[in-house]
């Protein structure tokens, strides 16, 4: 198995690419050791290496952000290590399928289905090329509230791609959205 890096815009986290599927469908976002315990037992077993302080999963990548004193080339080749040692021994990277897509719903009222509609096919994508994700968790009064995930959480471009990027793209395409928001 060979495993490729790449750098993301957040120099705290490298994007790992096994060259097969990681998750079936939806993100995994692990800010925590303790979030991923019950959940994922390839993020707990990334969490044991000290310095870890974040692992995302995303279709085919898996995203680790460390903590500010560790070194990647210290980190880099445990990290690489348990990757493949896990995917060899076919274990499975979560407990359960998970599924946290924005895809709107029948209940969606039409300016949320559009919302949802446009970070599923032109956001979506776009940061998942840099590691991350992107989560709705609602429009009200004209405000659009996102988390960004992954590599772009913390990242120090993330405020000018939600307010420059995501913003103008969803207030040309939305009339009725007047500003992006993110939540913590």
């Amino acid at each position: 198995m060979f495993i490729q890096t790449e750098e993301t815009p957040n120099p705290v986290t490298l994007k790992f690419l096994p060259g097969q599927e990681v998750l079936a469908s939806g993100t995994a976002d692990f800010p925590t050791a303790e979030a991923a315990v019950d959940k994922s037992p390839l993020a707990t077993t990334l969490f044991r290496i000290d310095g870890i302080a974040g692992v995302f999963f995303g279709s085919d990548f898996i995203t680790v952000t460390k903590s500010g004193d560790a070194e990647w080339q210290t980190l880099k080749p445990q990290i690489l290590g348990i990757i493949m040692e896990h995917f060899a021994a076919g274990r499975p990277v979560m407990m359960e399928e998970v599924n946290n897509a924005s895809q709107a719903s029948d209940d969606d009222d039409p300016i949320v289905s559009q919302i949802k509609e446009l970070l599923d096919t032109r956001v979506r994508p776009a940061v998942a090329m840099d590691g991350g994700d992107i989560q709705f968790h609602g429009f009200d009064q004209g405000v659009v509230y996102l988390t960004m995930q992954g590599a772009c959480a913390g990242c120090p471009s993330s405020a000018m791609t939600l307010k420059a990027g995501i913003e103008n793209m969803l207030r040309h395409y939305i009339p009725e959205v007047m500003e992006v928001r993110p939540v913590y």
